[in-house]
């Protein structure tokens, strides 16, 4: 685990404090007319989501968080807890809803994201920028209702609701932005 300065803080910087991972969320240095510079950081726990300011002078040390980044497999969901194999292992484990999130809008049956895992246990789960998923449900546009920029709700196969533009129909595959959960394009 590397100690790190309060010179080394910086917005995004994961840190442990009391044995529980922290980002650093928003960062401001200031240094005064005299004694030390203060560097303000707004925490927020990547456990919880939880988050506080707090202040720190020059000479304070911090531990780094002992993150870990892995790629697993989505492969079921069985009541409320989703199972997930690891792609080089092939070790399976089971998140929570809470762990998993927004993400349950976007994981479909073999796709691969990435999970974060704090000291060997997960905590929080990646997906990739775009996936496709099918319409499952939409209604027909309604003829001569052109205006521009004129959308409709979709529903998706894992059960996520989206506006989408009037000519998308029923069984289309669609690219959709999990960052932002919206249409992107059609897929051929």
């Amino acid at each position: 685990m590397a100690v790190l300065t309060a010179s080394d803080l910086r917005k995004g910087l994961k840190l442990e404090i009391d044995g529980e991972p922290y980002i650093i969320v928003d960062f401001e240095f200031s240094k005064p007319g005299k004694g030390q510079a203060l560097y303000r950081c707004r925490l927020k726990n990547m456990i919880t989501g939880s988050q506080f300011d707090r202040t720190y002078r020059s000479g304070d040390k911090f531990n780094s968080a002992d993150l870990e980044e892995q790629e697993y497999q989505f492969l079921y969901k069985q009541d409320n807890s989703y199972h997930f194999m690891n792609t080089s292992n092939y070790e399976q484990i089971e998140l929570s809803t809470d762990t998993v999130g927004d993400a349950v809008n976007f994981l479909t049956e073999n796709l691969v994201v990435s999970i974060l895992l704090f000291e060997g246990r997960p905590i929080g789960i990646s997906l990739p920028n775009f996936v496709t998923l099918r319409v499952v449900q939409s209604d027909p546009g309604i003829k001569g209702d052109t205006a521009a920029g004129t959308t409709k709700p979709a529903t998706l196969e894992t059960g996520f609701v989206i506006q989408v533009p009037l000519f998308v129909e029923q069984d289309e595959t669609l690219k959709i932005d999990t960052r932002t959960g919206t249409y992107v394009e059609r897929v051929k």
